[in-house]
């Protein structure tokens, strides 16, 4: 009976060291698993930085145009950046007139516009002056420009007096119906 349980203690310190090292194995493939999720979510984070700088890119020689054009804009300033009192702002493009009495206008650009989208634009459209106050004395405006916009958000942005400017034939277009009313920020 003594061999048997000898021979039982060998099986089964044996099968504890497999195990022990199927552990240690398996909890170094999680680490490299996490590893490379984690990077793989930076990946897909810069991706997603590219493709609105693409969204940008492809929305900026239409936005010049309809500033210049329909707004009598003078400045057009693309990815402006600004930081004030520890806070920061960045603006997908920002347009002024140079007459004194000149209005401004923010330019936000969306591949897909989603609520949280709008609710940015407004935030931005909110705290303008805070960090912008050479700017004080011009009527804001907002332009939402995106390329995807479903129909309840765009009912949504017309509402709230922001422009909505929609792509088409590869270039961005103002789409704001006859009786849209902007408002001034």
């Amino acid at each position: 009976m003594s061999i048997q349980k000898t021979e039982w203690t060998k099986e089964w310190g044996q099968s504890r060291k497999e195990l022990a090292d199927s552990q240690r194995e398996l909890c170094e493939s999680q680490k490299e698993t996490g590893r490379q999720i984690q990077e793989l979510g930076k990946k897909l984070s810069r991706l997603g930085d590219k493709f609105g700088s693409v969204t940008e890119g492809l929305a900026l020689p239409s936005m010049t145009e309809i500033l210049t054009r329909d707004f009598n804009m003078s400045v057009i300033a693309p990815r402006v950046r600004v930081r004030d009192n520890g806070y920061f702002m960045e603006l997908d493009v920002l347009a002024w007139s140079k007459a004194p009495a000149g209005d401004a206008v923010v330019v936000e650009v969306k591949s897909h516009l989603r609520e949280d989208g709008l609710e940015q634009i407004r935030k931005i459209l909110r705290d303008f002056r805070e960090f912008f106050p050479e700017h004080a004395h011009r009527k804001v405006y907002g332009i939402l420009a995106a390329v995807d916009v479903p129909d309840d958000l765009r009912e949504k942005v017309l509402r709230e007096g922001i422009y909505l400017a929609r792509i088409h034939d590869g270039q961005f277009e103002l789409q704001v119906p006859e009786s849209f009313q902007a408002r001034a920020f």
